[in-house]
Protein backbone atom coordinates (compact mmCIF):
# COMPACT_ATOMS: atom_id res chain seq x y z
CA UNK A 1 0.00 0.00 0.00
CA UNK A 2 1.58 2.94 -1.04
CA UNK A 3 1.93 5.85 1.49
CA UNK A 4 0.21 8.34 -0.73
CA UNK A 5 -2.78 5.80 -1.52
CA UNK A 6 -2.91 5.94 2.24
CA UNK A 7 -2.83 9.77 2.73
CA UNK A 8 -5.56 10.18 0.31
CA UNK A 9 -7.62 7.56 1.96
CA UNK A 10 -7.49 8.77 5.59
CA UNK A 11 -7.37 12.67 4.27
CA UNK A 12 -10.80 11.75 2.39
CA UNK A 13 -12.41 9.70 5.37
CA UNK A 14 -11.18 12.92 7.87
CA UNK A 15 -13.12 15.34 5.22
CA UNK A 16 -16.46 13.26 5.70
CA UNK A 17 -16.33 12.50 9.04
CA UNK A 18 -16.46 16.33 9.65
CA UNK A 19 -19.08 17.28 6.77
CA UNK A 20 -21.63 14.12 8.19
CA UNK A 21 -22.05 16.47 11.45
CA UNK A 22 -23.85 19.06 9.34
CA UNK A 23 -26.11 16.86 8.31
CA UNK A 24 -29.42 15.67 9.86
CA UNK A 25 -29.11 12.80 12.07
CA UNK A 26 -32.95 13.04 13.61
CA UNK A 27 -33.38 9.27 14.74
CA UNK A 28 -36.59 7.68 14.02
CA UNK A 29 -39.34 7.64 16.42
CA UNK A 30 -39.69 4.29 18.24
CA UNK A 31 -42.90 1.92 19.17
CA UNK A 32 -41.39 -0.69 21.16
CA UNK A 33 -43.03 -4.05 23.17
CA UNK A 34 -44.81 -7.20 22.42
CA UNK A 35 -47.31 -6.47 20.50
CA UNK A 36 -46.57 -2.92 19.40
CA UNK A 37 -47.62 -3.43 15.86
CA UNK A 38 -50.88 -2.70 16.45
CA UNK A 39 -50.22 0.59 17.11
CA UNK A 40 -48.54 1.66 14.54
CA UNK A 41 -51.60 2.31 12.39
CA UNK A 42 -52.57 5.21 14.38
CA UNK A 43 -49.27 6.41 13.83
CA UNK A 44 -49.58 6.22 10.57
CA UNK A 45 -53.13 8.05 10.23
CA UNK A 46 -51.75 11.07 12.87
CA UNK A 47 -49.34 11.76 10.29
CA UNK A 48 -51.80 12.04 7.28
CA UNK A 49 -50.85 9.26 5.68
CA UNK A 50 -54.16 7.52 4.32
CA UNK A 51 -52.83 4.90 1.34
CA UNK A 52 -49.63 3.05 2.21
CA UNK A 53 -47.73 0.65 0.13
CA UNK A 54 -46.90 -2.60 2.39
CA UNK A 55 -43.38 -3.68 1.34
CA UNK A 56 -42.51 -7.37 2.39
CA UNK A 57 -41.82 -10.70 0.54
CA UNK A 58 -43.63 -14.08 -0.18
CA UNK A 59 -42.47 -16.11 3.21
CA UNK A 60 -43.68 -13.76 5.82
CA UNK A 61 -47.47 -13.82 3.66
CA UNK A 62 -47.12 -17.15 3.82
CA UNK A 63 -46.57 -16.66 7.42
CA UNK A 64 -49.55 -14.83 7.76
CA UNK A 65 -47.34 -12.45 10.10
CA UNK A 66 -48.94 -9.18 8.32
CA UNK A 67 -52.43 -10.23 8.91
CA UNK A 68 -52.82 -8.85 11.95
CA UNK A 69 -51.21 -5.02 10.61
CA UNK A 70 -53.63 -5.69 7.88
CA UNK A 71 -56.23 -6.04 10.40
CA UNK A 72 -55.25 -2.97 12.47
CA UNK A 73 -55.16 -0.71 8.64
CA UNK A 74 -58.52 -1.46 7.82
CA UNK A 75 -59.48 -0.73 11.36
CA UNK A 76 -57.99 2.59 11.62
CA UNK A 77 -59.53 3.67 7.39
CA UNK A 78 -55.97 3.15 6.02
CA UNK A 79 -56.07 1.62 2.47
CA UNK A 80 -52.72 -0.44 1.73
CA UNK A 81 -51.53 -2.36 -1.46
CA UNK A 82 -48.95 -5.15 -1.11
CA UNK A 83 -45.92 -5.78 -2.81
CA UNK A 84 -44.92 -9.31 -1.35
CA UNK A 85 -42.16 -9.99 -4.32
CA UNK A 86 -38.90 -8.75 -2.67
CA UNK A 87 -36.06 -11.14 -3.09
CA UNK A 88 -33.36 -11.74 -0.16
CA UNK A 89 -31.37 -9.70 -2.33
CA UNK A 90 -33.07 -6.84 -3.85
CA UNK A 91 -32.87 -6.16 -7.08
CA UNK A 92 -33.14 -3.41 -9.19
CA UNK A 93 -36.54 -4.96 -11.00
CA UNK A 94 -37.96 -5.19 -7.45
CA UNK A 95 -37.43 -1.61 -6.80
CA UNK A 96 -38.88 -0.78 -10.03
CA UNK A 97 -41.98 -3.08 -9.54
CA UNK A 98 -42.92 -1.66 -6.15
CA UNK A 99 -42.78 1.44 -7.87
CA UNK A 100 -45.02 1.09 -9.90
CA UNK A 101 -47.41 -0.61 -7.63
CA UNK A 102 -46.93 3.13 -5.28
CA UNK A 103 -47.90 5.19 -8.52
CA UNK A 104 -50.62 3.15 -9.66
CA UNK A 105 -52.23 2.96 -5.98
CA UNK A 106 -51.45 6.89 -5.59
CA UNK A 107 -49.78 6.18 -2.34
CA UNK A 108 -48.26 8.86 -0.33
CA UNK A 109 -46.67 6.38 2.76
CA UNK A 110 -44.56 3.08 2.67
CA UNK A 111 -44.22 0.35 5.30
CA UNK A 112 -41.54 -1.89 5.20
CA UNK A 113 -42.13 -5.27 7.10
CA UNK A 114 -39.30 -8.04 7.18
CA UNK A 115 -35.85 -8.45 7.10
CA UNK A 116 -33.19 -6.12 5.85
CA UNK A 117 -34.18 -6.78 1.78
CA UNK A 118 -37.74 -5.75 2.09
CA UNK A 119 -36.58 -2.82 4.10
CA UNK A 120 -33.69 -1.95 1.24
CA UNK A 121 -36.28 -2.63 -1.31
CA UNK A 122 -38.72 -0.29 0.78
CA UNK A 123 -36.53 2.43 0.53
CA UNK A 124 -35.21 2.60 -2.77
CA UNK A 125 -38.43 2.88 -3.96
CA UNK A 126 -38.82 5.99 -1.87
CA UNK A 127 -36.21 7.31 -3.17
CA UNK A 128 -37.06 6.71 -6.65
CA UNK A 129 -40.61 8.06 -5.28
CA UNK A 130 -38.75 11.65 -4.88
CA UNK A 131 -35.89 11.26 -7.44
CA UNK A 132 -38.30 9.75 -10.51
CA UNK A 133 -35.55 11.38 -13.34
CA UNK A 134 -32.44 9.10 -11.33
CA UNK A 135 -32.37 5.26 -12.18
CA UNK A 136 -31.33 3.28 -9.18
CA UNK A 137 -27.83 2.64 -10.48
CA UNK A 138 -27.52 6.83 -10.43
CA UNK A 139 -29.00 6.83 -6.77
CA UNK A 140 -25.37 4.82 -6.12
CA UNK A 141 -22.77 6.21 -3.23
CA UNK A 142 -22.96 9.35 -1.10
CA UNK A 143 -26.06 12.01 -0.73
CA UNK A 144 -27.85 11.48 -4.04
CA UNK A 145 -31.26 11.14 -3.32
CA UNK A 146 -30.85 14.75 -1.63
CA UNK A 147 -35.31 15.13 -1.18
CA UNK A 148 -37.52 13.84 1.62
CA UNK A 149 -38.92 10.84 1.12
CA UNK A 150 -42.96 9.68 1.75
CA UNK A 151 -43.28 9.11 5.17
CA UNK A 152 -41.51 5.56 6.05
CA UNK A 153 -42.59 3.18 8.23
CA UNK A 154 -40.15 0.17 9.56
CA UNK A 155 -41.02 -2.60 10.67
CA UNK A 156 -38.42 -5.83 11.72
CA UNK A 157 -38.93 -9.27 11.68
CA UNK A 158 -35.26 -10.22 12.25
CA UNK A 159 -32.78 -8.54 14.97
CA UNK A 160 -29.65 -7.81 12.50
CA UNK A 161 -30.00 -5.43 9.71
CA UNK A 162 -30.72 -2.86 11.81
CA UNK A 163 -32.01 -1.36 8.35
CA UNK A 164 -35.04 0.65 10.54
CA UNK A 165 -32.42 3.23 11.82
CA UNK A 166 -29.80 3.38 8.91
CA UNK A 167 -29.56 5.74 5.76
CA UNK A 168 -28.57 3.14 4.03
CA UNK A 169 -30.38 0.68 0.89
CA UNK A 170 -28.36 -2.18 -0.41
CA UNK A 171 -29.17 -3.06 -4.04
CA UNK A 172 -28.42 -6.30 -5.99
CA UNK A 173 -27.74 -5.62 -9.82
CA UNK A 174 -27.76 -9.44 -11.11
CA UNK A 175 -26.90 -8.23 -14.76
CA UNK A 176 -23.51 -7.32 -13.13
CA UNK A 177 -23.90 -9.37 -9.91
CA UNK A 178 -22.57 -6.26 -7.84
CA UNK A 179 -24.40 -5.72 -4.74
CA UNK A 180 -24.10 -1.83 -4.02
CA UNK A 181 -24.99 0.78 -1.04
CA UNK A 182 -27.22 3.74 -1.42
CA UNK A 183 -26.43 5.91 1.10
CA UNK A 184 -28.60 9.62 2.40
CA UNK A 185 -30.07 10.47 5.71
CA UNK A 186 -33.19 10.93 3.61
CA UNK A 187 -33.23 7.21 3.45
CA UNK A 188 -33.74 6.84 7.46
CA UNK A 189 -37.45 5.86 8.47
CA UNK A 190 -39.44 8.27 9.83
CA UNK A 191 -40.55 5.25 12.80
CA UNK A 192 -39.41 1.73 13.73
CA UNK A 193 -41.56 -0.56 15.60
CA UNK A 194 -39.34 -3.17 17.81
CA UNK A 195 -42.43 -5.69 18.22
CA UNK A 196 -40.69 -9.06 19.64
CA UNK A 197 -43.72 -11.07 19.09
CA UNK A 198 -42.50 -10.50 15.37
CA UNK A 199 -39.43 -12.70 15.83
CA UNK A 200 -40.38 -15.39 18.03
CA UNK A 201 -40.86 -17.80 15.14
CA UNK A 202 -37.21 -17.10 13.23
CA UNK A 203 -36.17 -20.73 12.58
CA UNK A 204 -32.66 -20.84 14.77
CA UNK A 205 -30.06 -20.54 11.67
CA UNK A 206 -31.94 -17.44 10.86
CA UNK A 207 -31.63 -15.79 14.18
CA UNK A 208 -27.76 -16.63 14.32
CA UNK A 209 -27.22 -15.29 10.96
CA UNK A 210 -29.09 -11.82 11.90
CA UNK A 211 -27.37 -11.58 15.01
CA UNK A 212 -23.92 -12.03 14.32
CA UNK A 213 -24.89 -9.23 11.46
CA UNK A 214 -25.73 -7.26 14.49
CA UNK A 215 -22.38 -7.63 16.26
CA UNK A 216 -20.39 -7.41 12.78
CA UNK A 217 -22.59 -3.81 12.74
CA UNK A 218 -21.43 -2.88 16.34
CA UNK A 219 -17.64 -3.93 15.72
CA UNK A 220 -16.98 -2.32 12.75
CA UNK A 221 -18.46 0.93 13.82
CA UNK A 222 -16.40 0.82 16.56
CA UNK A 223 -13.29 0.03 15.89
CA UNK A 224 -13.10 2.60 12.91
CA UNK A 225 -12.18 6.17 12.36
CA UNK A 226 -14.93 7.88 12.14
CA UNK A 227 -16.88 7.74 15.48
CA UNK A 228 -18.43 10.40 17.83
CA UNK A 229 -19.44 9.36 21.79
CA UNK A 230 -22.86 8.55 20.57
CA UNK A 231 -21.77 5.90 18.23
CA UNK A 232 -19.73 4.39 20.41
CA UNK A 233 -22.07 4.34 23.26
CA UNK A 234 -24.30 2.63 21.09
CA UNK A 235 -22.17 -0.06 19.73
CA UNK A 236 -21.10 -0.95 23.45
CA UNK A 237 -24.56 -1.05 24.08
CA UNK A 238 -25.76 -3.38 21.10
CA UNK A 239 -22.24 -5.91 21.77
CA UNK A 240 -23.05 -6.29 25.60
CA UNK A 241 -26.69 -7.25 24.51
CA UNK A 242 -25.75 -9.49 22.11
CA UNK A 243 -23.48 -11.93 24.09
CA UNK A 244 -25.86 -11.28 26.77
CA UNK A 245 -29.15 -12.89 24.97
CA UNK A 246 -28.04 -14.15 21.46
CA UNK A 247 -27.19 -17.53 22.41
CA UNK A 248 -30.59 -17.64 24.35
CA UNK A 249 -32.77 -16.48 21.40
CA UNK A 250 -30.77 -18.79 19.22
CA UNK A 251 -31.38 -22.06 21.51
CA UNK A 252 -35.10 -20.75 23.50
CA UNK A 253 -36.64 -18.98 20.15
CA UNK A 254 -39.87 -18.29 22.75
CA UNK A 255 -38.21 -16.27 25.00
CA UNK A 256 -39.82 -12.84 24.54
CA UNK A 257 -37.36 -11.00 26.71
CA UNK A 258 -34.01 -12.68 24.47
CA UNK A 259 -36.24 -11.68 21.53
CA UNK A 260 -36.70 -8.05 22.74
CA UNK A 261 -32.87 -7.52 23.50
CA UNK A 262 -31.91 -8.69 20.37
CA UNK A 263 -34.21 -5.86 18.73
CA UNK A 264 -32.62 -3.62 20.69
CA UNK A 265 -29.24 -4.83 19.96
CA UNK A 266 -29.63 -4.40 16.28
CA UNK A 267 -31.41 -0.96 16.76
CA UNK A 268 -28.31 0.16 18.83
CA UNK A 269 -26.06 -1.27 16.14
CA UNK A 270 -27.95 0.29 13.30
CA UNK A 271 -27.15 3.95 15.09
CA UNK A 272 -23.63 3.12 15.74
CA UNK A 273 -22.67 1.73 11.94
CA UNK A 274 -24.90 4.61 10.27
CA UNK A 275 -23.22 7.32 10.96
CA UNK A 276 -19.38 5.44 11.92
CA UNK A 277 -19.68 3.28 9.16
CA UNK A 278 -18.52 -0.24 8.70
CA UNK A 279 -15.27 -2.20 7.06
CA UNK A 280 -13.83 -4.93 4.50
CA UNK A 281 -16.33 -7.39 6.39
CA UNK A 282 -19.22 -5.53 4.56
CA UNK A 283 -17.39 -4.75 1.51
CA UNK A 284 -16.16 -8.34 0.83
CA UNK A 285 -19.66 -9.61 2.33
CA UNK A 286 -21.93 -7.53 -0.21
CA UNK A 287 -19.98 -8.95 -3.26
CA UNK A 288 -20.23 -12.50 -1.99
CA UNK A 289 -23.75 -11.84 -1.69
CA UNK A 290 -24.01 -9.94 -5.26
CA UNK A 291 -21.74 -12.74 -7.11
CA UNK A 292 -23.53 -15.60 -5.37
CA UNK A 293 -26.38 -14.77 -3.67
CA UNK A 294 -24.46 -15.31 0.09
CA UNK A 295 -27.27 -14.38 2.55
CA UNK A 296 -25.57 -11.17 4.45
CA UNK A 297 -25.73 -12.19 7.69
CA UNK A 298 -24.39 -15.44 7.00
CA UNK A 299 -21.29 -14.08 5.46
CA UNK A 300 -20.75 -10.92 8.06
CA UNK A 301 -20.46 -14.06 10.27
CA UNK A 302 -17.96 -15.87 9.10
CA UNK A 303 -15.74 -13.27 7.74
CA UNK A 304 -15.85 -11.24 11.05
CA UNK A 305 -12.88 -13.00 12.83
CA UNK A 306 -10.82 -13.17 10.06
CA UNK A 307 -11.02 -9.58 9.37
CA UNK A 308 -10.54 -8.98 12.86
CA UNK A 309 -7.36 -11.25 12.73
CA UNK A 310 -5.98 -9.60 9.63
CA UNK A 311 -5.98 -6.02 11.20
CA UNK A 312 -3.90 -7.16 14.36
CA UNK A 313 -2.44 -4.33 16.54
CA UNK A 314 -3.97 -1.59 14.81
CA UNK A 315 -7.37 -2.54 16.13
CA UNK A 316 -6.29 -4.33 19.57
CA UNK A 317 -7.10 -1.27 21.86
CA UNK A 318 -10.76 -0.71 20.75
CA UNK A 319 -11.08 -4.50 20.43
CA UNK A 320 -10.08 -5.14 24.16
CA UNK A 321 -12.08 -2.72 25.22
CA UNK A 322 -15.32 -4.63 23.93
CA UNK A 323 -14.16 -7.90 25.58
CA UNK A 324 -14.24 -5.60 28.93
CA UNK A 325 -17.46 -4.09 27.61
CA UNK A 326 -18.93 -7.71 26.86
CA UNK A 327 -18.46 -9.30 30.07
CA UNK A 328 -14.99 -11.41 29.36
CA UNK A 329 -12.90 -12.88 31.71
CA UNK A 330 -10.36 -10.02 30.45
CA UNK A 331 -8.78 -10.10 34.37
CA UNK A 332 -4.91 -9.52 33.83
CA UNK A 333 -4.79 -9.29 30.27
CA UNK A 334 -2.82 -6.71 28.36
CA UNK A 335 -4.82 -5.40 24.97
CA UNK A 336 -3.44 -7.59 22.66
CA UNK A 337 -4.95 -10.92 24.73
CA UNK A 338 -8.08 -9.00 25.65
CA UNK A 339 -8.14 -8.23 21.50
CA UNK A 340 -7.40 -12.26 20.95
CA UNK A 341 -9.54 -12.89 23.57
CA UNK A 342 -12.69 -11.29 21.65
CA UNK A 343 -12.02 -12.56 18.52
CA UNK A 344 -11.66 -16.19 19.35
CA UNK A 345 -15.41 -15.64 21.69
CA UNK A 346 -16.83 -14.72 18.30
CA UNK A 347 -15.49 -17.83 16.98
CA UNK A 348 -17.10 -19.98 20.00
CA UNK A 349 -20.47 -18.33 18.92
CA UNK A 350 -19.98 -19.23 15.22
CA UNK A 351 -18.92 -22.81 16.09
CA UNK A 352 -21.71 -23.35 18.62
CA UNK A 353 -24.74 -22.32 16.36
CA UNK A 354 -23.52 -23.65 13.59
CA UNK A 355 -22.03 -21.02 11.53
CA UNK A 356 -19.35 -22.52 8.89
CA UNK A 357 -15.54 -21.77 9.52
CA UNK A 358 -15.30 -20.46 5.58
CA UNK A 359 -16.90 -21.20 2.66
CA UNK A 360 -16.79 -23.78 0.02
CA UNK A 361 -18.51 -22.03 -3.24
CA UNK A 362 -16.14 -19.03 -3.84
CA UNK A 363 -14.33 -20.07 -7.11
CA UNK A 364 -10.76 -19.07 -7.81
CA UNK A 365 -11.23 -17.40 -10.82
CA UNK A 366 -13.91 -14.93 -9.40
CA UNK A 367 -11.13 -13.70 -6.67
CA UNK A 368 -10.19 -10.76 -8.63
CA UNK A 369 -13.57 -9.06 -9.33
CA UNK A 370 -14.57 -9.98 -5.83
CA UNK A 371 -11.55 -8.02 -4.56
CA UNK A 372 -11.78 -5.44 -6.52
CA UNK A 373 -15.42 -4.66 -5.96
CA UNK A 374 -14.92 -5.27 -2.26
CA UNK A 375 -12.00 -2.15 -2.62
CA UNK A 376 -14.07 0.25 -4.70
CA UNK A 377 -16.94 0.22 -2.00
CA UNK A 378 -14.43 0.34 1.46
CA UNK A 379 -11.68 2.71 -0.11
CA UNK A 380 -11.33 5.59 0.99
CA UNK A 381 -14.63 5.64 2.33
CA UNK A 382 -14.50 2.99 5.02
CA UNK A 383 -12.34 4.57 7.91
CA UNK A 384 -10.79 0.81 8.78
CA UNK A 385 -8.05 0.41 11.53
CA UNK A 386 -5.82 -1.09 8.60
CA UNK A 387 -5.75 -0.30 5.05
CA UNK A 388 -5.72 -3.16 2.36
CA UNK A 389 -4.62 -2.96 -1.19
CA UNK A 390 -6.09 -5.68 -3.97
CA UNK A 391 -2.87 -8.17 -3.47
CA UNK A 392 -3.65 -8.48 0.39
CA UNK A 393 -7.32 -8.64 -0.60
CA UNK A 394 -7.48 -11.20 -3.08
CA UNK A 395 -4.48 -12.99 -0.14
CA UNK A 396 -7.05 -12.88 2.24
CA UNK A 397 -10.09 -14.32 0.30
CA UNK A 398 -8.02 -16.95 -0.86
CA UNK A 399 -6.18 -17.56 2.23
CA UNK A 400 -9.05 -17.49 4.52
CA UNK A 401 -12.26 -17.50 3.51
CA UNK A 402 -11.90 -20.60 1.29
Amino acid sequence: MSAIYNFYCRAFQKVMKLSTGLLDWSEPEIISGAGSIKRLPENIKAKGVTTVLVVTDKGLMGLHLLDGLFEALSKAGINYTVFDGVQPNPTIDNIEQALAMYKAAECNGIVAFGGGSPMDCAKACGARVVRPNKSVPQLRGLLKVIKKLPPLFAIPTTAGTGSETTVAAVVSDPKTHEKYPINDPRLRPMVAVLDPELTVGLPPHITSTTGMDALTHAVEAYIGGSNTKGTKAAAEKATKLIFDNLHEAYENGKNIEARENMLIASYNAGLAFTRAYVGYVHSIAHNLGGMYGTPHGLANAVILPHVLEYYGKSAHKPLAKLADVAGLNTSGLNDEQKANLFIAKIKEFNAKMNIPEKFDFIKEEDIPIIAKRALKEANPLYPVPKIMNLEECKSFIRTKLM
